[in-house]
């Protein structure tokens, strides 16, 4: 008689296990339902670089509203721009971060500068980093009869790129955007290695 009386119970029991189960279902079907097809990064691409379509792909997640990605069905808008910033492998696609724009301006050129390991700074250089290009002695020169407490010659510029150092020398090249008129004066000291980079305040020019 009491298995009689416990059998309701059980069925209640049971009729409760099989709703949490659909619910669970449900929620399951719904998340699925929400992914979003977004472009994602697989190959690595460096500042200044034309993005290729061998460096995107396409996958579907659950995406938040407050993140900002470039949608699947975009993936030949955005081939064919540059990288505005470091592209790496594995990351979703933002919209800012390719850039139609040469990151070369009208009005500048770009000055190629190789730095030895003692030269590069600690801080990083990133593009958009604004540094003063130093006019110094060469190497193994005299200061050319310049009083030694002369205000140096200096060219404003803004890091375009910066290389990885170089296997075996440690030397990384940077690329700095100049204006016009001071690209072929930089240009002359990189090539006389009469150049030092430093950098610029924040918010200096």
């Amino acid at each position: 008689m009491s298995a009689r009386r416990h059998r309701p119970g059980v069925i209640a029991l049971s009729l409760a296990l099989i709703a949490a189960g659909g619910a669970g279902v449900a929620v399951l079907l719904l998340q699925v339902d929400h992914r979003t097809e977004v472009v994602t990064v697989v190959r690595g691409v460096q500042v200044g670089d034309v993005v290729t379509e061998d460096d995107l792909s396409k996958a579907s997640v659950a995406l938040d509203p407050a993140v900002k990605a470039v949608r699947g069905n975009a993936l030949d808008s955005v081939v064919g721009r540059r990288a505005a910033v470091e592209l790496k492998p594995g990351s979703l696609l933002a919209p800012a971060q390719v850039t139609r724009d040469s990151l070369v301006k009208t009005g500048e050129q770009l000055v190629p500068i190789g730095l030895k390991p003692e030269q590069v700074p600690a801080t990083a250089l990133v593009p958009g980093q604004r540094v003063q290009l130093v006019h110094v002695a060469a190497q193994g020169q005299a200061d050319s009869g310049q009083e030694a407490d002369a205000t140096p010659e200096t060219v404003s510029g803004r890091v375009v790129k910066a290389s990885s150092a170089a296997p075996g020398t440690g030397v990384v090249v940077v690329d700095v955007a100049t204006s016009a008129a001071d690209g072929p004066t930089a240009a002359a000291w990189v090539s006389a290695g009469a150049l030092r980079l430093v950098l610029a305040a924040p918010g200096g020019r």
